[in-house]
């Protein structure tokens, strides 16, 4: 695995299955287990993944057994990566009851998951300082049953960073230019929803890429979701905008609109329909580490890794 903990990993790996937000059907945890052993990995369900919230059935189990299992996954050095079967909501409940000490001094491995899971992204990144993979949610049928979709994120887990590149069909410059810096983001309302989190460093995304995406909201929602973000400094010093798929919001020319209204004016290149988040044939991307976004006119919009390091290999 590399130093970065963003894998990727082996045939053989024992890998675990974590539910942070809500609760995953049984045949959709069956069907998660069958696609990582059919790939070679030894996968292992958690605990709350079978369990029940006492008060609320969007909740996978009590928050405090949720929070255990991560923290578990990630100091078990025979677990070399952690996949979070489905989003929902819940994560953001269980940031507070992690041992950061303890996940500090643990090595780091990859984390897969993504809407919800944005929480968990974050935080990683802020109190660990460590990357992450955003890719749609093994536990989900929206993964289960896109074939592309499982080929993206079959590649983020066994074949890893070098030479990656993506792009969609429908991709489209909102905003022309190239920009190089780290990937940071994921699902809009969590990210605004994560903003008044503690933090043992202040926010600085200074030299990043966002990568920006959501589900189920209306414009004036995500209207509101990207103001309080843009308020609060979060775009302070990014270089460049990613923005993935709006599944089941407003029309896309809406959102497009909306984005160039509050983002066009940060002076950044900003690519619409990248090809991530909760829509088909969803990309797997790297957060954490350093990327080129290509949107100049006449060629395809493009997201193209850099190289991996001799020392990041190991």
């Amino acid at each position: 695995m590399s130093a970065d903990g963003l894998g990727p990993l082996a045939p053989g790996d024992r890998v675990a299955l974590v539910s942070p937000a809500g609760p995953t059907p049984p045949e959709q945890r069956a069907r998660a287990e069958a696609l990582l052993r059919s790939w070679g990995l030894e996968p292992v369900s958690y605990p709350g993944t079978t369990g029940a919230h006492p008060r609320a059935s969007y909740l996978a189990a009590d928050d405090a057994v949720r929070a255990g299992d991560l923290e578990d996954a990630w100091c078990d050095d025979a677990v070399a990566g952690v996949f979070a079967l489905r989003g929902g909501y819940g994560s953001v409940r269980v940031l507070d009851l992690l041992d950061v000490d303890r996940m500090r001094a643990a090595r780091p491995k990859p984390l897969y998951g993504s809407s919800d899971v944005t929480a968990l992204h974050e935080w990683l990144r802020e109190e660990l300082g460590v990357g992450s993979w955003f890719t749609p949610m093994v536990g989900s049928g929206s993964l289960l049953d896109d074939a592309e979709a499982t080929a993206s994120l079959r590649v983020a887990v066994l074949e890893g960073l070098e030479g990656r590149r993506w792009s969609a069909r429908a991709a489209s410059v909102l905003v022309p230019g190239t920009a190089t810096g780290t990937l940071v983001g994921g699902n809009v309302s969590l990210l605004a929803m994560t903003l008044g989190a503690r933090r043992r460093r202040p926010l600085d995304n200074r030299g990043t890429l966002a990568l920006l995406e959501d589900v189920h909201e209306e414009t004036y929602r995500l209207d509101g979701y990207l103001t309080s973000l843009l308020r609060a400094g979060w775009f302070d010093g990014v270089v460049g905008i990613a923005l993935g798929g709006w599944e089941d919001c407003s029309p896309l020319a809406e959102v497009e609109a909306l984005c160039r209204e509050l983002l066009g004016p940060l002076g950044v290149p900003v690519v619409s329909e990248l090809g991530f988040g909760h829509g088909p044939a969803a990309h797997s991307l790297p957060l954490g580490r350093p990327g080129t976004l290509v949107a100049e006119p006449g060629r395809p919009p493009e997201l193209v890794m850099a190289p991996v390091t001799a020392a990041e290999a190991r």
